[in-house]
């Protein structure tokens, strides 16, 4: 990401962060559910519960995007417990797919393309580092 991406997604999080939790959580986990049902039972926790987890994990990343590599063992750890609960691999697509559109919804006239570009950038890093943690690719011989 570059140092102009970070700063987009930044403030653009500052006004999605002041919406209602529980609003944004519905409207992503809706859509997410709209894309792919079969991950609603990967999320045992009540969705106002798992709205603010969702919530609160972005705040936190997003607070640190500066300093990335100074968290990225967190997100190895996190995406190693995504694994426990049943996530795959390819469920980070969706996930991101259903994420740009809430993004997209909640930030409404403010989103434009060089925002989603941050975000999309936003996104992809933080997935690949999950991936990368949680399914290594196999060594060539």
């Amino acid at each position: 990401m570059t140092a102009a991406q970070i700063q987009l997604v930044k403030r653009s999080w500052t006004l999605v962060a002041c919406l209602p939790t529980e609003e944004v959580g519905q409207l992503f986990y809706g859509r997410l559910f709209e894309l792919a049902p079969h991950l609603r039972p990967l999320f045992r926790v009540p969705q106002p519960e798992q709205s603010r987890k969702l919530m609160a994990m972005i705040q936190y990343v997003i607070g640190r995007l500066d300093t990335l590599e100074d968290i990225l063992d967190e997100v190895a750890q996190l995406a190693r417990r995504h694994v426990k609960y049943g996530v795959e691999e390819k469920h980070y697509e969706v996930v991101g797919v259903a994420l740009l559109w809430t993004l997209e919804k909640e930030l409404d006239k403010f989103w434009h393309n060089e925002l989603k570009e941050a975000w999309v950038a936003c996104y992809t890093t933080l997935a690949g580092a999950m991936i990368g943690a949680s399914y290594p690719s196999p060594v060539s011989a």
